[in-house]
């Protein structure tokens, strides 16, 4: 289904924090420092006594050490939990399908559930053999092609899951008139 020469998806079995996801801080000893917060774009937090910490791109259990040593003087008892209370990420479809435009993903989504979530395919124009995600990855853009008519077919394929801020484009089928 992929068409480069990179694997098709990294799944990792960890949660990396990012931009937008919520993130709830609890200190069992010192119910006054717990708070609920989104992580901004600039992927920091602020908190009360310590100021700004960066929190994207770490798992919650660093997140859980940054803060441990940041609270360290104020703290009698060493512990602190942070959870997700919920992530989203925006991606965006585009070209050939019914309701083009941005979405924010609330769970992993694949290419496929993302189209399906902008309404389809436009069965007239759509070329499902021809599907492009751009990602940039380290500052650089990365095309994958995808043939998305073997999965709709019902064959096997592998799933390719989607990352925060891809762009996914079904270009539209050549026709002679």
């Amino acid at each position: 289904m992929v068409n480069d020469t990179t694997p098709a998806a990294d799944v990792s079995n960890s949660i990396i924090l990012r931009e937008g996801d919520v993130v709830k801080i609890t200190f069992p000893s010192t119910g006054n420092l717990n708070t609920v917060q989104p992580i901004r774009r600039d992927g920091k937090i602020t908190l009360q006594m310590v100021g700004e910490i960066t929190a994207a791109g770490l798992t919650p259990t660093q997140l859980e050490a940054e803060v441990l040593r940041v609270y360290e003087p104020q703290l009698l008892t060493k512990e602190v939990t942070v959870s997700v209370e919920s992530s989203s990420f925006p991606v965006f479809v585009m070209g050939a399908v019914l309701k083009p435009g941005k979405m924010l993903a609330d769970r992993p989504l694949t290419a496929l559930e993302a189209i399906m979530e902008a309404g389809g395919f436009d069965s007239g124009r759509a070329n499902q053999k021809n599907v492009l995600v751009i990602r940039r990855e380290n500052g650089e853009l990365r095309n994958f092609r995808l043939n998305l008519k073997d999965a709709l077919q019902g064959k096997p394929t592998e799933p390719f899951n989607l990352k925060p801020h891809d762009i996914i484009f079904v270009s539209e089928r050549f026709t002679w008139f």
